[in-house]
């Protein structure tokens, strides 16, 4: 099935769905989609803004397959086009290939090769910290019980994963010449350093804390900006951070740890610009539980579980709305939103292989 899933691949990577500009419409790579899926039916809801869904289903299936279309922006780094798909020794190398149109590519090689029961939801949002595509199709009655989502994971299923916050925190100073006394307290930008110490000390702190594989909190401060020159006390600051817990961690309560650590009167506003929940979603018990459910429906399918991983992804949305959910799908993580991006050809043999296995269990 290579050949097949590389002719999609090579036609898919053609379509600038970079995001951002997050400049995505209902035709293009949707239309292409459409034509591949003879016999489905096809349903293309337009979000907003470049989120743009695509529902494919054939017969009454139970279980969804989920891939995102969008990729991150290009570098200069890239070595030629990125836009055209090289396939060079071992290796397919285009922007997404492996960040995850590949996955798309052996979804419709797989779904032509077959007859069974099959539904499918492409979406155009996940690179963008605002997710529209799969919570409107959650708020509907949608009728799945199963969910498996494709992200790299070298064709194991990842039953765990953190979950993931961005934060977007303001601190307030006040203006004056630097040579006074007050600046060491009066500087907003000052106060934002204090802020980062005690963040950091706090996250070096939670290393014992553990869970399916996973150890400790990820943190990282993404930006820091405010003041004017050198001379003059900082007015304001603004830090942008992200934190991601484990399935075992409170996000409020780390908020509002995260917030205590601001100084007295330094705070103008602590603003959390984007959640995703953790797989599995729900306290340290409902977690557990869904984690095993979703190792029995890997067991299930026939699927290697591997590792639980630290990035997050749309399956932990499924296993909030109830859903059991797994992550499945082609190629290395450490080669998403890289130049010259690649994905293993093995690897796309082996998943569209699998899951037109797990289609032809319901002819």
């Amino acid at each position: 099935m290579l050949p097949e899933t590389l002719r999609h691949l090579e036609a898919l990577v053609s379509f600038d769905t970079r995001n951002p500009p997050r400049a995505i419409g209902t035709g293009g790579i949707f239309d292409y989609i459409r034509a591949q899926l003879l016999g489905f039916r096809v349903e293309v809801t337009d979000h907003g803004d470049g989120a743009v869904s695509l529902l494919a289903v054939r017969g009454a299936p139970r279980r969804l397959f989920n891939v995102h279309l969008d990729t991150v922006p290009d570098s200069p780094h890239w070595s030629a086009d990125p836009l055209a798909l090289r396939v060079s020794g071992d290796r397919a190398i285009g922007l997404g290939a492996c960040d995850i149109k590949g996955a798309a590519a052996g979804l419709l090689a797989a779904a032509q090769a077959t007859r069974g029961d099959a539904a499918f939801l492409f979406s155009s949002d996940e690179e963008a910290n605002d997710a529209r595509c799969v919570p409107a199709f959650l708020a509907g009655g949608h009728g799945f019980s199963e969910a498996i989502v494709a992200e790299p994971t070298r064709c194991e299923a990842v039953l765990a994963h953190r979950g993931i916050s961005s934060v977007r925190l303001r601190f307030r100073g006040s203006a004056g010449h630097a040579s006074g006394a007050g600046a060491l307290q009066a500087n907003a930008l000052h106060q934002a350093m204090r802020w980062g110490v005690q963040a950091l000390d706090f996250v070096q702190a939670q290393d014992h804390q553990r869970f399916g594989g996973l150890t400790g909190l990820r943190f990282n401060v993404g930006k820091v900006e405010g003041g004017i020159k050198a001379n003059v006390i900082a007015p304001e600051a603004e830090v942008r951070f992200g934190f991601r817990p484990l399935p075992s961690q409170d996000f409020d309560q780390l908020h509002t740890r995260f917030g205590g650590f601001v100084a007295a009167g330094a705070l103008e506003r602590y603003e959390e610009t984007f959640r995703g929940p953790p797989l599995p979603a729900g306290d340290a018990a409902a977690a557990e539980d869904r984690r095993l459910e979703a190792r029995d429906l890997a067991d299930a399918l026939g699927l290697p579980v591997g590792n639980a991983v630290d990035f997050w992804t749309e399956a932990s949305l499924f296993s909030q709305a109830g859903l059991t959910a797994l992550v499945f799908g082609p190629g290395d993580i450490a080669q998403a939103h890289t130049a010259d991006e690649w994905v293993a050809l093995d690897q796309l043999h082996a998943y569209a292989d699998a899951v037109a296995r797990i289609m032809a269990e319901s002819e």
